[in-house]
């Protein structure tokens, strides 16, 4: 599990990209990069960090199940994920 303060910071990087990314768009479309760089580092979306959903893990992201590897076995495992099935040949 990854440290709660972590995760909320990652929350609050999301909010700051959604609520600037309008006037992040048009001073690019501008060509104001100046007023570009006072804007807020995090509210670039460049910044963000995948993270799982479940457990908060920034490694191992599956981006299709929004979550870890490890946690997507485990939901593999119990048969919690539609059509995934362990292998065996």
């Amino acid at each position: 599990m990854a440290k709660k303060s972590k995760v909320v910071k990652e929350w609050k990087r999301q909010e700051l990209v959604a609520k600037y990314a309008d006037k992040r768009r048009e001073l690019k479309a501008a060509g104001d990069y100046t007023a570009l760089q006072k804007l807020p580092r995090d509210s670039s979306a460049t910044r963000q960090k995948n993270r799982c959903t479940v457990s908060g893990r920034p490694r191992g992201y599956l981006s299709k199940y929004k979550v870890s590897r490890i946690v997507f076995r485990e939901l593999a495992h119990k048969g919690q994920i539609p059509g995934i099935t362990k292998s065996s040949w």
